[in-house]
């Protein structure tokens, strides 16, 4: 896949999928954050298993993070469910979302360069 395979605002190596069980759904508030998250910049795909009550998610984890999109969740009366499970994974998206961002922004330098900020002699 290349980055014209997605949406605007996700680049294929940045891309990241997420599954969050939630508590609290009802078919009104469901649709409402469905339809919220789906136009925030930077999200790939959004979709929600009813059986299980799961949020599928697909976002660019340099322009979107987690805790953003739990913010829209509680603004409409949901919730992630209190799991032990589910925080584990919460926690571990959290780390990759913010390590993904930071090498996004990183600019790398080459081992035949001087660093910038380092005095020749």
């Amino acid at each position: 896949m290349t980055d014209f395979d997605h949406r605007v605002g996700v680049k294929e190596i940045n891309l990241v999928i997420r599954t969050l069980k939630l508590s609290g759904i009802t078919d009104v508030n469901k649709m409402m954050i469905l339809t919220e998250i789906d136009k925030k910049f930077g999200i790939d795909a959004v979709s929600f298993e009813d059986e299980t009550h799961e949020l599928h998610l697909a976002y660019d984890a340099s322009n979107i993070n987690l805790e953003g999109i739990e913010n829209i969740i509680k603004k409409h009366d949901a919730d992630v469910a209190d799991t032990w499970w589910n925080h584990v994974k919460e926690d571990y998206y959290k780390f990759v979302d913010q390590n993904v961002k930071d090498n996004a922004e990183h600019i790398p330098w080459s081992c035949h360069k001087t660093r910038p900020g380092a005095d020749k002699k």
